[in-house]
């Protein structure tokens, strides 16, 4: 069978059972931000200010940048489930996240002083954020190659990328509630550094795991 055949009949196959695919991935999302939290509750711990620092837009928007990072590759991860399925998916959305953390950062430069623009992008936890966030992804990312192993996806190198992004924004949203780090600026600087090295290790998977 030619390979263009083989496509097109997966792709009328899935149509009535498409529900099952999504819903293993589905669950194995949920499995992986559990996860996530649990690795970072019985490590780190949450900040000890936690409760004060919920009440401030800079500590809510760490949140907020890392869920729509996660939300909206999941959105693509679920069309990557059937063959040519990321053929016209709107890619686009994920510059989302992105969108929004440069938006607060060039408002972060216009708030502060030039003298503490250095302070704010260095922090003080820039180490933790650069080896916790991928540790607290792997395992996240290996639930998503799983699930996504279920379906047959046609851009295996795309799809592992998309679960690492989606691996690097669970595992950074659980940093984040230990990170005292809230500033725009050091968001942007050094937790884009974890979830795309995850995001490169699900690229190298995804051509290894996800080829049929």
């Amino acid at each position: 069978m030619k390979t263009q055949d083989l496509i097109g009949r997966l792709s009328a196959d899935s149509q009535p059972q498409q529900g099952s695919p999504r819903l293993t991935l589905a669950l194995a999302v949920f499995a992986a931000a559990a996860v996530a939290v649990l690795l970072m509750l019985f490590t780190i711990g949450p900040r000890p200010d936690i409760a004060e620092a919920s009440g401030t837009w800079r500590f809510d928007f760490k949140f907020l940048v890392t869920v729509t990072l996660a939300a909206t590759g999941y959105f693509l991860l679920s069309r990557a489930l059937y063959p040519e399925g990321l053929q016209r998916a709107p890619l686009w959305l994920l510059l989302a996240a992105p969108a929004l953390l440069l938006g607060a950062a060039v408002f972060e430069l216009w708030a502060l002083p030039h003298a503490m623009w250095g302070t704010k992008v260095i922090g003080t936890n820039w180490l933790y954020c650069l080896t916790l966030v991928p540790a607290f992804g792997i395992v996240p990312l290996v639930l998503a190659l799983w699930a996504i192993r279920q379906g047959a996806t046609t851009r295996p190198v795309l799809t592992g990328f998309l679960s690492g992004l989606v691996a690097g924004g669970l595992a950074a949203t659980a940093y984040a509630a230990h990170c005292p780090d809230d500033s725009p600026l050091f968001v942007a600087v050094w937790y884009p550094i974890g979830i795309l090295t995850l995001g490169a290790i699900g690229a190298v998977a995804g051509r290894a795991v996800l080829r049929w």
